[in-house]
């Protein structure tokens, strides 16, 4: 087979488009650009640098930084190294994470930004296989093993200086299909993280199967958001944009995390990305700010925005896959709120945002219904990081919303039983696939590799089903499932989505069925609007009756979906929790019960609540009004 690594596609994309600005970036006032060729000549500077370092074909290097074109100077420098890439999270605060990912990724070498530095100082003593640390800013005073990348630029001048093109780029051009090319550490959502290894082909086949999917060329724009170790950010962010001489921006980095945040809005209006990469939170705070700006202006501009709303989600409906019928006759309606609201509210997204992606977990299909409705759908994608990522995905030429779209090309893909039996269209199972973009394995676990990846096919561990359109239903964990007392099973996601997004009372929740004679749900409250809510019946959430009053508040919001209430029929009533207990912390990654890809850690939620689920089941603490109830409302 043709060789066709990381390495390969930069230097053709070089060659291609030199002149095309590759990487935008903001550290002063304005977003300022680097070419492919720019980017080029400091990638060969950098590599130069770590070989004059020491980095040896095959060593493991760790990336810990945010979003800058550092990140992505840095991790091509290492291929022209030989090195794999070990990118790791900025959001991992706990010295044991990292300490964990540090060893157990066996890494030589670490790049890190000056304001994530503090954290590899702090464990550096107990990372004994460390040779350097090369610092991305510039330093008051360096510590023992650290270097500044400025030097490390230096020493590979003075390297290509003194070798040949044809010796610096021997280890490049050596690297072959199957060499790693990272180890990318899972969240984990039960124990250890565990390091999913991917290979320079899992990379360059899976760039150029999701572009089966979306049609961009060399003058498309993104903006990631995401974290640059988000496997998603990684393949769709920058090597897909790579591939097509296009160019990827990234978010200003501000003093703290949420100072980052805070330059997103800012920075999509001055970049004009054409498409941004986002995730549920991402996607549902986006809404939330258009939503404010358009009750700022008065009741009239909220009753147009409103109306007008309606009228888009009706014109375009849940899919470009059905005739329009009489719907067509509403364009000129359509196209006249276009012009008084709606281009307005997309000026606020830079004016030339056509869709968004979304991976990670389920978008719910009522936020994507407000996306159409404002004129920048956004489409649903499914995959993960043990298939590089991309699986499946929406997009401008075919949607329907509640699907995951339409699978890349080329890959093969199977639903089975809990046996491994394959089931037929339309039957719910395990999403099964196979093709180049599957990983090498997990690293150092070859018990995980060999119950996850089964002649070569992997065993995603999610549920789904294909329809007769060919289009893919994910509908959450296979292993998460409610299991009802008769061995009936259904996948609780559905459910949980659906009532954080229709209860502004409800922040968090999770369902919980094993084996049991009832659903239950674990509640994480919005206590801002519960407050809201008991003052206007004149009470206080200080008070026991003020308290009572929000958990019945609680109770209706989840009535809503059973019998009698609005959304009767939406899910299977015997799967709406018939108790409720109140949690008084929500579920974040500091206390390991979220994950990075922002998904609930289960069994890491249930273990800290058991005695509350225990208690549940017990005619007792069924009852709404528990001390537990109670005093996690104060």
């Amino acid at each position: 087979m043709m060789k066709n690594t990381l390495v390969d596609l930069f230097e053709s994309s070089v060659s291609r488009y030199p002149n095309n600005t590759f990487l935008l970036e903001k550290t002063g006032k304005e977003f300022q650009p680097t070419t492919y060729s720019q980017v080029k000549e400091m990638v060969y500077r950098l590599g130069a640098g770590l070989q004059s370092l020491g980095v040896n074909k095959g060593d493991n290097m760790a990336l810990l930084s945010e979003g800058r074109n550092m990140w992505v100077i840095g991790e091509l420098a290492m291929f022209y190294a030989g090195a794999v890439n070990v990118p790791l999270s900025i959001k991992l605060e706990e010295s044991n994470d990292l300490l964990f990912r540090l060893r157990h990724g066996d890494v030589k070498f670490v790049m890190v930004s000056g304001t994530q530095l503090k954290k590899i100082r702090a464990i550096k003593d107990q990372l004994s296989d460390v040779k350097q640390i090369i610092v991305f800013d510039p330093q008051e005073r360096y510590e023992d093993k650290e270097i500044a990348i400025a030097d490390v630029f230096a020493l590979g001048e003075q390297f290509l200086a003194e070798h040949t093109m044809e010796e610096f780029l021997a280890v490049a051009n050596g690297i072959q299909n199957d060499d790693y090319a990272t180890i990318t550490y899972t969240s984990g959502t039960t124990a250890d993280p565990k390091g999913v290894v991917l290979t320079h082909r899992n990379y360059t086949a899976n760039v150029a199967q999701a572009l089966t999917l979306v049609n961009i060329d060399e003058t498309w724009r993104t903006l990631i958001i995401l974290p640059l170790d988000h496997c998603f950010a990684h393949v769709v962010g920058f090597y897909l944009m790579m591939a097509k001489g296009a160019t990827a921006a990234t978010v200003q980095v501000g003093r703290t995390s949420m100072e980052t945040l805070k330059n997103i809005p800012s920075n999509i209006r001055e970049v004009k990305p054409h498409f941004i990469l986002s995730v549920p939170s991402l996607a549902k705070t986006f809404k939330k700010n258009v939503e404010q700006g358009i009750r700022a202006k008065g009741k009239n501009t909220l009753r147009l925005f409103n109306w007008g709303m309606r009228v888009r989600q009706i014109y375009y409906g849940d899919s470009n896959l059905d005739p329009k019928g009489l719907r067509a006759l509403l364009a000129p309606i359509v196209s006249l709120f276009d012009k008084v609201i709606f281009e307005k509210v997309r000026a606020n997204f830079g004016g030339e945002l056509r869709f968004f992606i979304g991976g990670g977990a389920l978008l719910d299909k009522d936020l994507q219904k407000f996306y159409v409705g404002i004129g920048i759908p956004m489409y649903q994608g499914y995959g993960l990081s043990e298939a590089t990522p991309v699986i499946s995905s929406n997009g401008p030429d075919l949607y329907r919303f509640g699907s995951s779209g339409k699978l890349v090309k080329p890959i093969e893909l199977k639903i089975c039983d809990s046996d491994g039996k394959e089931l037929p269209v339309g039957e719910l199972g395990e999403i099964v696939v196979k093709g180049e973009n599957v990983m090498a394995g997990y690293w150092k676990n070859p018990e995980s590799t060999a119950e996850t990846v089964r002649d070569g096919y992997l065993y995603t561990g999610d549920l789904g089903y294909m329809n007769h359109e060919g289009l893919l239903y994910v509908k959450g964990r296979f292993k998460s499932l409610l299991i009802s007392s008769d061995g009936e099973k259904y996948s609780p996601e559905g459910i949980e989505e659906a009532l954080v997004e229709h209860s502004p009372y409800i922040d968090q929740i999770m369902l919980y069925n094993n084996q049991s004679p009832y659903t239950i749900a674990l509640i994480v409250p919005n206590k801002e609007q519960l407050t809201r809510k008991v003052k206007q019946q004149g009470l206080s959430l200080e008070t026991e009756e003020g308290k009572l009053a929000a958990l019945k508040k609680l109770e209706s919001e989840v009535g809503k979906f059973k019998k009698g209430g609005v959304f009767e029929g939406r899910f299977p009533e015997r799967w709406l929790p018939s108790a409720i207990a109140v949690l008084p912390e929500p579920f974040t990654e500091q206390n390991q019960m979220i994950n990075s890809t922002m998904k609930m850690v289960r069994g890491k939620i249930e273990k800290a609540y058991q005695h509350r689920i225990d208690a549940l089941y017990t005619a007792e603490g069924k009852k709404l009004l528990t001390q537990e109830n109670l005093s996690a409302l104060g």
